[in-house]
């Protein structure tokens, strides 16, 4: 082995163990306030504006297929007098039937989710700082020293 060579192999394993660990390509010692990231903007960050935003999607889908649901039984309400011995009423109670079922399923779907979305974006931020506040008690040794 020549003479260069292992001074370039010794080179390569000092700059590997003075190395800082990175996790996502950032460097360990940018400093921040958490886990919600630093000054720089460059980590993630939790909000609860979208979290609210979904919920309150969800809150007017509910409603409004609730109104449509309504709004399909009154204009199919007196069909049956007036298609009295036509072979098609059959089949439209059966596709009103159906719609009522899908359009009930969404609606209890979106109420159901309205609330689960508004309490998740109660428990992110939560999370985020309890996180944050752990992780800043962790001691890590200076220096890339190990004991």
């Amino acid at each position: 082995m020549a003479w260069d060579e292992w001074e370039r192999l010794k080179t390569s394993v000092a700059e590997r163990h003075s190395a800082e660990m990175q996790l996502n390509q950032l460097p360990a010692d940018r400093g921040g306030d958490g886990p919600s990231g630093g000054a720089d903007g460059g980590c993630l960050k939790h909000s609860a504006q979208p979290w609210n935003r979904a919920a309150a999607t969800a809150g007017s889908l509910r409603t409004s297929t609730d109104k449509a649901k309504t709004e399909l039984a009154t204009g199919h309400a007196g069909m049956a007098g007036g298609l009295t011995g036509l072979s098609s009423l059959a089949a439209l109670k059966g596709v009103l039937h159906s719609w009522e079922t899908r359009l009930s399923a969404v609606r209890d779907e979106c109420g159901g989710l309205e609330p689960a979305l508004r309490k998740v974006s109660k428990e992110l931020v939560g999370v985020d700082h309890g996180v944050g506040a752990k992780t800043k008690a962790v001691q890590v040794p200076q220096g890339g020293d190990t004991q």
